[in-house]
C-alpha cells in the first residue's frame, strides 16, 4: 500500500486534544486497524501514560518490558519496543504509568523537544515499511504531546459533539503554531474529526455547524457515531473492527481511513 509519489518513510500522525475523553485513543486504535484492513502497515505509539491504547490491542502490563518510556529515555533501539497485534498490518509501542515522570526527566535533556521526532527516524526505517504511524498523545499539552508534534507531519484532532467543544481547540492551535515557528515547520492540522455524534441531539448538529462554519475543510466529512459498539470493544482488547464489523462505529471508522487515504493521496499528487 506504499505511496510512490510520498518520499521514504511513513507518514507521521499525532492523534491529540488535551481535553480528556473526547475519543481520542478511541480513534487511534479504530483509525489504525481501520487502515490496516486497507492493507497499509500502521504503527501506534502509545504515548499517554494511561495505556489505554496498550490495553485496547491486547498488550498486558506484564508484557510491557520495552515502552515509549524506554524508547525517549533510555536510547533503545525502535525494532526493540515494537510488539504485533492480533490485528494484521498493526503494531504498537506500549506504554506504562512509567511515561508520567517522563515530562520531569526530559527538562534536563538539551534536545528534550526532539527525542520521538529522532526515534521514528533511525537509519533503517525503510525496513519496517510502514505507511502511517499514529501517535496516541495524553490529554495535555506537555513536553510528551510538543514531542509528537515535533515528531509528525500532521496532526488529527477528535472533536467531542458537546458544549464548549471548540473552546478548548484554542489552545491547542496556539501549541501547534509555536511547535511551528520553534522546531517543526512542516507540521499541518490533518483535520478535525467530529466523535461521540448523536444525530438525534440538536447539540451535537450544533456542535459540527459551528466547528465547519469556523473549521471549514479542516473538518473531516465522516462523523464518528455514538455507538455502544466503540465503547465495548476495549474492554474484549480488539478494535471495534473486528469486535463487530458491520456496527455503525466500525463503519466509520473504515470511512475515515478512506477519506484520510483519499486525501494523504491528494496531498502528493
Amino acid at each position: 500500500m506504499s505511496d510512490p509519489t510520498r518520499p521514504p518513510g511513513p507518514k507521521i500522525i499525532a492523534v491529540t486534544n488535551q481535553k480528556g475523553g473526547v475519543g481520542k485513543t478511541t480513534t487511534t486504535i479504530n483509525l489504525g486497524a481501520a487502515l490496516a484492513s486497507e492493507g497499509c502497515r500502521v504503527l501506534i505509539v502509545d504515548l499517554d501514560p494511561q495505556g489505554n491504547a496498550s490495553t485496547g490491542l491486547g498488550i498486558e502490563p506484564e508484557d510491557r518490558d520495552l515502552t515509549t518510556y524506554e524508547l525517549l529515555l533510555e536510547d533503545i533501539a525502535l525494532h526493540q519496543v515494537i510488539q504485533s497485534t492480533e490485528t494484521d498490518g498493526l503494531s504498537i509501542i506500549p506504554a506504562t504509568t512509567d511515561l508520567s515522570s517522563a515530562d520531569i526527566e526530559l527538562i534536563a535533556n538539551e534536545k528534550r523537544s526532539f527525542l520521538l521526532h529522532d526515534a521514528l527516524r533511525p537509519p533503517a526505517m525503510e525496513e519496517f515499511a510502514y505507511d502511517f504511524i499514529l501517535i496516541d498523545c495524553p490529554p495535555s499539552l506537555n513536553l510528551l504531546t510538543v514531542n509528537a508534534m515535533v515528531a509528525s507531519h500532521a496532526v488529527l484532532i477528535p472533536l467531542q459533539s458537546e458544549f464548549f467543544a471548540l473552546e478548548g481547540l484554542s489552545q491547542l492551535m496556539l501549541t501547534i503554531r509555536e511547535v511551528r515557528q520553534t522546531a517543526n515547520p512542516n507540521l499541518r492540522i490533518e483535520g478535525v474529526v467530529l466523535t461521540m455524534y448523536d444525530a438525534r441531539n440538536n447539540l451535537s448538529q450544533q456542535v459540527e455547524q459551528d466547528a465547519r462554519d469556523n473549521l471549514g475543510d479542516l473538518v473531516f466529512q465522516t462523523i464518528i457515531p455514538r455507538n455502544v459498539r466503540v465503547s465495548e470493544a476495549p474492554s474484549y482488547a480488539v478494535p471495534v473492527l473486528e469486535y463487530d464489523p458491520a456496527s455503525k462505529g466500525a463503519v466509520a471508522y473504515r470511512q475515515l481511513a478512506k477519506e484520510l487515504l483519499n486525501k494523504t493521496a491528494r496531498a502528493a499528487a
